[in-house]
């Protein structure tokens, strides 16, 4: 059986639905998983070479001048222009009432 693909809307500034938001929206110390990249091909490309893949778990670390997120046991850093186009899911949000 084939998995059905989703597809998520961001609308200025808002989330894509009732658990998926920009990664640029999620709190300090939140654990997400990444359910799509909306940037052009290059830059996605590039996210996914760095770690920044769909369905792929991270930690955002810290939301300074930049955001530092946990990837792959590794700290990288992007812009918050950036972090707009990596649409995420929080973990608890997948696991339901755990």
């Amino acid at each position: 059986m084939k998995k059905a693909k989703r597809s998520y809307t961001i609308l200025e500034g808002e989330c894509a639905g009732a658990k998926v938001c920009p990664l640029s929206h999620i709190a300090e110390g939140t654990t997400v998983c990444i359910k799509r990249l909306s940037a052009s091909d290059d830059v996605t490309h590039r996210l996914r070479e760095m770690g920044f893949c769909e369905e792929q778990q991270i930690k955002l670390l810290s939301r300074q001048s930049n955001l530092i997120c946990l990837v792959c046991n590794a700290r990288l850093g992007i812009s918050t222009q950036l972090a707009e186009a990596i649409l995420v899911e929080p973990i608890t949000a997948l696991h339901g009432k755990g």
